[in-house]
């Protein structure tokens, strides 16, 4: 009995097939428990060292990051999902570039439908065990990665992305906290990266390390998406050819060789988009810019981050015209 409760096991084959059938890519759980302290204190150490930057946010909440029960109070047993957004079209190589996530319609939206159609048909199938569970997706203090890893989904690398074994990383994480246990539960992965540090040394900023991880400070997705002020010259130097975010350490895994197009079609890029060229940045107006993301998480940077950034990589482009050959035509 849990709070006067009966307990009832949940059928963790049976929630695979819906998550697959949802479209979801991976599907693992874990036990509800505090995260491990090794975990705990290398988040501590990075946010004391500065290295999150100005996100001030992922200062705050640490009782509720660090152990499930605090953010949800009954939760036994976490899902973790994993969504592929590997592209099918790619914005032409010789035209300005956003990072593949954002291609399509905002992720948020996308997996929280599926993710309460997943809750929705568990408490269906369930319907006598009082099924209650809540459902995030990059929207509360959670450890995404951390929990994709203990769940069994994959490791995390050193470019600090899940790596699905014969997958690669580009996928979209989300989670379930739910009020009951499954019959069975994942056992986290090992490491899988080796000796292998392309990420590393094709980092263009030098924003990852060995042992410190991500410097955010030096990150370009940081730089172009997050951060609120001026983007640093050395910086913007490196920036081509993204005007919003940046896919290197990605792009260099040889995880990446395993990826395959999504089947999702709310994550492929509109014609509009895939045509804007270096002059249709250049010009883009608000009016554009509401046009043609609409509804897509490249509105995080808001219509100035995006003006800031073609700017900083205009001024670059003038520094070394034989660094950017952005197409002008």
């Amino acid at each position: 009995m849990q709070n006067g409760v009966e307990e009832n096991i949940l059928s963790s084959v049976w929630i695979k097939a819906e998550a697959e059938r949802l479209g979801f890519s991976a599907c693992g759980f874990a036990k509800a428990q505090p995260v491990d302290e090794g975990h705990r204190q290398f988040f501590h150490d990075w946010v004391q060292r500065g290295l999150h930057a100005d996100m001030t946010y992922l200062e705050r909440n640490m009782d509720k990051r660090s152990n499930p029960a605090c953010l949800v109070e009954d939760c036994r047993t976490i899902i973790s999902v994993a969504l592929n957004y590997f592209p099918k079209t790619f914005i032409p190589a010789h035209q300005p570039q956003i990072s593949w996530y954002a291609y399509g319609r905002d992720y948020h939206e996308v997996m929280k439908e599926k993710l309460q159609a997943l809750l929705g048909t568990i408490q269906k199938q369930y319907s006598d065990a009082n099924v209650t569970g809540r459902c995030f997706c990059d929207t509360a203090p959670i450890f995404e990665r951390y929990w994709a890893w203990q769940c069994g989904l994959g490791w995390i690398g050193r470019n600090k992305q899940l790596i699905i074994p014969h997958a690669g990383s580009t996928y979209f994480l989300g989670e379930i906290f739910l009020n009951q246990q499954v019959d069975q539960y994942g056992i986290p992965m090992n490491d899988h990266c080796g000796n292998c540090m392309r990420c590393i040394e094709h980092c263009p900023t030098d924003a990852l390390t060995l042992h410190k991880g991500l410097d955010a400070r030096k990150c370009l997705s940081y730089l172009t998406i997050e951060n609120r002020g001026e983007i640093p010259v050395e910086a913007a130097s490196k920036m081509h050819p993204y005007v919003y975010g940046c896919d290197r350490c990605q792009q260099v895994c040889p995880y990446l060789k395993f990826a395959v197009p999504t089947h999702e079609k709310d994550f492929s890029p509109t014609s509009e988009l895939l045509s804007m060229d270096w002059s249709s940045w250049k010009e883009l107006t608000q009016e554009s810019y509401q046009r043609v993301f609409k509804g897509s998480a490249v509105k995080r940077a808001k219509y100035p981050g995006l003006q800031r950034n073609v700017h900083a990589l205009s001024i670059a482009e003038k520094r070394d015209d034989d660094t950017f050959n952005m197409d002008e035509s």
